[in-house]
C-alpha cells in the first residue's frame, strides 16, 4: 500500500485539525503545507504535523491523493486557478468551506468537475487558527461530503472511508441541500447569537449590570457570537439566498410570539415552548457538530482558600486533564458553585469516579 500524501492550501483551525487528525490516524503520511502565516508552518513542522513547507502553491502539490483548499473562501478562486496547472488527475481535490455553491461553480469553470468532492466537516471552535486545532475535532462530527456529478464512485467511496478513517461521519449531500441546512443549523444561528449580544450592548445601563450578570442560559446560546467577524462576513456573503429566506421566516416567527405575548395567549405561548423543547431533546448531540456534546459536571464545593486547588490537584494526581473550569456567579440555569468542562467522555467518566469516591456532591448535564 502506497503512502498517503495530502496537501493543504491555508493550515488554520480546520485544515490544521485535519492534518492532525490524518497524523493521528496515518502516521507514516506525508503532508505538505502552504499558508501566508509561517508561524502557523513552523508550528505544525514542530509538532510534527506537516512533512514539508511549501513556499507556494506549485510543484509540491502535483503528487497529492488529496489537496485540501483550506485558506478562506475569498481566496479559493485565485489559488484554483494557480493549483489548475499542477493537478494530478488523480488527486481528489476537496475545500472545507461551509457554503458550497460557490466554489463548485468555479470548479466547472475550471473544468475539474472529475475531481472535485466539496467537504464540510461540521466542526470547529468560537477560537481559530492553527494553534487551536486538534484532531480531536473531528470526532463524531457530521463530514458532508459533495460530489460533483462526474466524479467516479470509486474517489467518492475513497473519500467517505477517509472521513471515516478520521473518526467523522461522512454524509453525502448535493451542493444545494448543504447549503440550505448550514443555513438553518449553522448560519442563522450566528446571526441569531450576535444580534442578542448586540442588543443586549445596546439595552444595558451605563453601569454594565446586565454584562455583569449574563450568564446561564445567555452564554450558551450566545458563545458562537465569539467566532471570526470575517469568517462570517463571507459566509453571510457567499450563502446569502438562504439565509435571507430563513431569516425572514424566523422574523415572521418572533412576530407571531410578539403577538402572543401582548395577547398574553397562554395556551399559545405554552405550546410554543413545548414545541421546541420536545424536538430540541430529539436531536442526537454530536461532540463537534452544529449542537456540541459538553463533557462537564458542576460541583458543590466550600467557600474557602483552596477548594479549587483541591479539586484541580486531585484530579491531576488521577491524569485527568481539565479543558475549562469557572464558577457559577449566575445560578440561573446551573447546579453547583464550580463548573469543570473536559476534553472527552473517558476523561468525564474517570472525574466523575474520583471525585465522587472523595466525597464531593456532582452535577452532571444530560
Amino acid at each position: 500500500m502506497s503512502t498517503l500524501t495530502c496537501g493543504f492550501i491555508g493550515l488554520g483551525l480546520i485544515g490544521g485539525s485535519i492534518a492532525k487528525a490524518i497524523r493521528r490516524s496515518f502516521p507514516d503520511a506525508h503532508l505538505t503545507a502552504y499558508d501566508i502565516n509561517d508561524s502557523s508552518l513552523r508550528l505544525a513542522v514542530q509538532e510534527n504535523v506537516i512533512d514539508e513547507i511549501s513556499p507556494a502553491i506549485g510543484a509540491p502539490f502535483s503528487a497529492c491523493d488529496y489537496i485540501f483548499l483550506c485558506a478562506p473562501v475569498s481566496h479559493n478562486a485565485e489559488n484554483l486557478l494557480i493549483l489548475k496547472d499542477y493537478l494530478s488527475p488523480d488527486t481528489i481535490l476537496t475545500d472545507v468551506g461551509s457554503v458550497k455553491t460557490d466554489i463548485h461553480k468555479r470548479i466547472e469553470s475550471l473544468g475539474l468537475e472529475k475531481q472535485f468532492i466539496g467537504g464540510h466537516p461540521m466542526t470547529g471552535s468560537e477560537r481559530f487558527g492553527y494553534p487551536n486545532s486538534q484532531a480531536s475535532l473531528l470526532e463524531n462530527a457530521y463530514y458532508i461530503l459533495t460530489p460533483t456529478d462526474s466524479v467516479p464512485e470509486d474517489m467518492l467511496n475513497r473519500y467517505r472511508d477517509l472521513a471515516a478513517s478520521l473518526g467523522a461521519i461522512p454524509l453525502i449531500l448535493s451542493y444545494e441541500e448543504h447549503d440550505y441546512v448550514t443555513a438553518a443549523i449553522s448560519h442563522l444561528p450566528h446571526i441569531i447569537a450576535a444580534s442578542l449580544v448586540n442588543l443586549v450592548r445596546e439595552s444595558d445601563s451605563q453601569e454594565g449590570v446586565m454584562k455583569m450578570v449574563a450568564a446561564g442560559g445567555f452564554k450558551d446560546i450566545t458563545r458562537i457570537a465569539s467566532s471570526s467577524p470575517a469568517m462570517w462576513q463571507q459566509i453571510c456573503l457567499t450563502n446569502t439566498e438562504n439565509i435571507s429566506k430563513l431569516l425572514r421566516d424566523y422574523i415572521k416567527s418572533l412576530t407571531d410570539i410578539l403577538v402572543c405575548l401582548d395577547y398574553r395567549a397562554e395556551d399559545a405561548l405554552y405550546d410554543f415552548f413545548d414545541t421546541a423543547r420536545n424536538y430540541r431533546e430529539s436531536f442526537i448531540s454530536a461532540p463537534n457538530g452544529p449542537l456540541k456534546a459538553e463533557y462537564v459536571f458542576t460541583v458543590d464545593i466550600a467557600d474557602k482558600p483552596g477548594a479549587i486547588s483541591a479539586i484541580a490537584s486531585l484530579l491531576a494526581l488521577h491524569n485527568v486533564s481539565i479543558k475549562n473550569i469557572g464558577i457559577n456567579h449566575n445560578r440561573e440555569f446551573a447546579e453547583g458553585a464550580l463548573r469543570i468542562e473536559f476534553y472527552d467522555r473517558q476523561a468525564l467518566d474517570t472525574a466523575v469516579e474520583v471525585m465522587a469516591e472523595h466525597g464531593y456532591r456532582l452535577h452532571t448535564k444530560q
